[in-house]
């Protein structure tokens, strides 16, 4: 018996500390994405309880039907979208009725394989440079931030490099406690008096569709969930030896993402990187037995939703700088894989490079955002390099 609490005690750890992790590395990201999108303060708290829900669901659903650790996290690169995306004429509501086409073609790639392979069928190269694209204006910030605000930002910089020298995963998390205390020390004499304990409610809106927030942001937002996500996620769990069943996986996540989305909740997806801290040997020796800790992550992420009014309001008090900068910190380790996935090959790279410039240029023409420009621009090139190909050798 003591045998099977210490073991279900190692899952509980493990899991809680990849909400941890997952949720402090992100919920900046998300905040920033939410309000770029035109979210106020409520709806932004709604969002974010929305998607702890649906993650703790997902999460334990999945898990127990499965006996596999599948953890369910938001989509972090969905959010990075959203805060560089050029938000449609109907505004917030219309990113609304764009995160529920996006649920819905989510789970059209685990209801419908055609789908499914033509989504995987996108070269690499180009859905990274995408993806690097969308994350440079981010990942700037911080340094922007330093030259604007040195005495705050220059603390929370050292500490993330510090820590993330000794130990890469609480590099973020170290970020966001020292830009807390940074809050703190600058904020007004009486800033956090009206501060005080709130249990966050949903806020339903109403979701408009229009074409520009359907092709600006749902069809790049369900590019980057997938193939920054879903396929990575797919790939920790086969390289821990774990081969799930792809279709539940997506259909599940995909309805759960729209059934959320009028909430104004971004994507929820297959974890990534905190997922392995739910696959570890130390866990259990048995990999059949490790889900639990996937599981245990779900209810954190539950547990921090709960808590996300007073960290909205405790935010609101500080320099929006301050936010963009962990945002941004949060964000380089994700450009740096994209871009190594953009130039990785040779062949192509010509077409990733079109991709990630009109992506990373920011335009926008006929109310839709770079994001879909760059990967039309780019499968247009990566288009004619094969046809050109093909002619010479007929």
């Amino acid at each position: 018996m003591s045998d099977t609490l210490r073991l279900l005690s190692r899952a509980a750890s493990a899991g809680l500390i990849a909400s941890l992790v997952g949720f402090a590395s992100s919920f900046a990201i998300i905040i920033q994405g939410l309000s770029h999108a035109g979210a106020d303060g409520a709806e932004i708290a709604s969002a974010l309880l929305a998607c702890s829900i649906a993650m703790c669901l997902c999460s334990a659903g999945l898990s127990l039907f499965t006996r596999l650790p599948i953890a369910i996290v938001w989509s972090t690169p969905g959010a990075a979208l959203l805060a560089t995306s050029a938000i449609p004429a109907a505004g917030y509501p219309a990113v609304l009725g764009a995160l529920i086409v996006t649920g819905l073609m989510i789970a059209g790639a685990g209801l419908f394989r055609p789908l499914g392979r033509l989504i995987t069928a996108i070269p690499r190269p180009i859905a990274n440079a995408m993806l690097a694209g969308i994350l440079l204006q981010l990942c700037l910030a911080p340094f922007l931030a330093l030259a604007k605000l040195p005495l705050l930002v220059l603390p929370i910089i050292v500490v993330w490099a510090i820590v993330g020298r000794l130990h890469k995963l609480s590099a973020v998390p170290a970020a966001v406690a020292t830009a807390a205390l940074m809050i703190a020390w600058s904020a007004p004499s009486g800033a956090f008096h009206h501060l005080a304990w709130a249990w966050p409610s949903l806020v339903i809106g109403t979701p408009v569709f229009t074409r520009e927030a359907l092709i600006g942001v749902a069809v790049p937002l369900f590019v980057v969930t997938m193939a920054s996500q879903n396929i990575p996620g797919l790939a920790v769990l086969a390289g821990h030896g774990y081969a799930p069943k792809v279709g539940p996986i997506f259909a599940s996540t995909g309805l759960a993402s729209a059934l959320i989305a009028p909430a104004g909740a971004i994507p929820v997806n297959l974890a990534a990187i905190t997922a392995a801290l739910c696959m570890t040997p130390d866990i259990d020796p048995r990999p059949e037995r490790r889900y639990a800790a996937a599981i245990a992550s779900g209810l954190g992420y539950l547990l921090f939703g709960l808590a996300v009014v007073p960290v909205i309001a405790f935010i609101r008090i500080s320099p929006p700088e301050l936010i963009e900068a962990v945002a941004g910190l949060a964000l380089i380790g994700a450009l740096g894989n994209a871009f190594h996935g953009m130039v990785a090959e040779n062949e192509g790279r010509d077409a990733a490079i079109v991709t990630f410039l009109i992506t990373a240029s920011g335009m926008s023409f006929l109310g839709i955002g770079g994001a879909f420009w760059g990967l039309a621009g780019g499968l247009a090139i990566h288009g004619l390099r094969h046809l050109s190909l093909r002619q010479r050798c007929v």
